[in-house]
């Protein structure tokens, strides 16, 4: 007899390709409803760092590109910013809301119009601390990130009035994803002192305190849907992998960030009862990601321990460089590259933070937060 658990996720899985290709694959440029049913929200703005970062760094003078191929191989149009082989988990959360692709603020600040439906200003190699990251130079850290936010405010207003301005930005959904700079390249790197200062638990901590200041800014801007992402299994990335002489999953790593995941949670439940009107939700990449090593093939995934594309051990001792060719059949593989999650698991993370259970996203699931 077939396995009831293993079918419902197979049949999951053919959901989410089938809501994903409805979308005019990378083209960006789709008006609200594209999905054939009207936006459940009237625009997405996104913060975080290189797992959805769509392009804000390509003119940057930074060391934390992906505008180059074989990055963006299954994107249409190609390489365009995004450390993937095609979309992110925020593209297909855009196209679950019914929204077009999200673009980047890099592109979007020259016209007022690029923004009607939002903007992404996710930065790679970004922290929730400014100083994180340094080693790769340009970046643009959350509170900048924020500042990119509130500057936009005036070109949405000439384009929206002021009233319907407000209404829009309090329905519209704040997606933010950040703190996985301030372990890897802040945290665990041997020119940062930070561990000299700080235990997991206090680092969280420090963490967590920053990141309630600057959510409670963009509240204080006029977001009221936020969707904050938690921290991955960080210690099972090909990049730590290949530091093990067996090239097992960091234990040490992994027990490192769990305390900024359990912060984030109370951090939500926190805002939640102190900001009026305010609606957080938590979505749990750690508990999902950590089912998806555990059974892989449920999924449909095949390789779970190197990168798509990459060199040396479990190709991820140095990331994707330009146009080496990656693996073929990228749909098996969890990891496109040292860091970052192909296309597939993107579209997997994505629909489980929009219609998951609460293993998933809590208090709400995106779609139930759109609603409320």
């Amino acid at each position: 007899m077939v396995d009831s658990g293993i079918l419902m996720k197979k049949l999951f899985w053919v959901v989410i390709v089938l809501a994903v290709s409805i979308a005019d694959h990378g083209n960006g440029q789709e008006e609200a409803g594209v999905s054939g049913r009207p936006a459940l929200v009237p625009a997405m703005f996104v913060f975080g760092d290189s797992l959805i970062d769509n392009g804000n760094n390509n003119n940057l003078a930074s060391f934390a590109k992906a505008n180059y191929f074989p990055y963006g191989i299954d994107f249409r149009g190609g390489p365009t910013g995004r450390f993937s082989n095609g979309y992110t988990m925020v593209d297909a959360v855009a196209i679950l809301l019914g929204l077009p692709l999200i673009p980047p603020f890099s592109e979007a600040q020259a016209s007022g119009d690029r923004m009607r439906y939002g903007v992404n200003f996710a930065s790679a190699a970004a922290g929730i601390l400014d100083n994180t990251g340094a080693n790769f130079v340009g970046r643009i850290p959350f509170n900048q990130q924020i500042k990119n936010f509130e500057n936009s405010l005036d070109q949405l207003s000439s384009l929206l009035g002021a009233a319907d301005l407000s209404q829009g930005i309090a329905k519209s959904i704040f997606f933010i994803g950040m703190g996985s700079n301030d372990y890897l390249n802040n945290y665990l790197m041997p020119n940062y002192d930070t561990k000299n200062h700080y235990n997991a638990q206090q680092y969280a901590d420090l963490l967590t305190r920053q990141y309630t200041q600057q959510l409670t800014r963009l509240y204080n801007l006029g977001a009221r849907k936020f969707a904050i992402a938690g921290l991955g299994v960080m210690g099972c990335i090909p990049s730590m992998l290949a530091q093990s002489a067996n090239g097992a999953c960091s234990d040490a790593v992994n027990e490192l960030v769990r305390p900024f995941n359990t912060n984030t949670k109370m951090m939500v439940n926190r805002l939640n009862a102190n900001l009026p009107g305010a609606r957080f939700t938590f979505i749990d990449i750690g508990n999902t990601f950590q089912d998806l090593l555990l059974n892989p093939g449920s999924y449909g995934f095949t390789v779970v321990n190197r990168g798509c594309c990459g060199l040396g051990r479990n190709r991820g001792q140095v990331t994707c460089l330009p146009m080496q060719p990656p693996c073929p059949d990228r749909s098996r593989y969890v990891f496109w590259d040292a860091y970052h999650p192909t296309e597939a698991v993107n579209v997997l993370l994505g629909k489980k933070a929009f219609s998951g259970g609460p293993d998933s996203a809590f208090p709400f699931n995106i779609q139930q937060l759109a609603s409320v």
